[in-house]
């Protein structure tokens, strides 16, 4: 079974390619078997990240920016595929 999961923040205003190089910075405990990192207007950045595992096993999740750099708390979602 394939489960991705996605981690989404908005940055700060004017602070979105800050947000993106630190999103693209932060290494996991181990490597999904995919990654992509995207961004989108209004300085939010999304990650998504596949792994071969069920869809509530424990696999590693990018952690919350800090609070100066984000408007919000991180929004994380969790796939399986159909």
């Amino acid at each position: 079974m394939t489960v991705a999961l996605m981690w989404e923040a908005r940055a700060v205003e004017g602070r979105g390619e800050e947000l993106l190089a630190w999103a693209k910075a932060q290494v996991l405990a181990r490597e999904p078997e995919r990654r992509e990192t995207f961004r989108a207007p209004r300085d939010r950045v999304l990650v998504i990240t596949w792994w071969d595992a069920d869809y509530d096993a424990a696999v590693p999740e990018l952690p919350e920016p800090s609070d100066e750099l984000v408007t919000r708390t991180v929004h994380r979602w969790r796939f399986e595929s159909a």
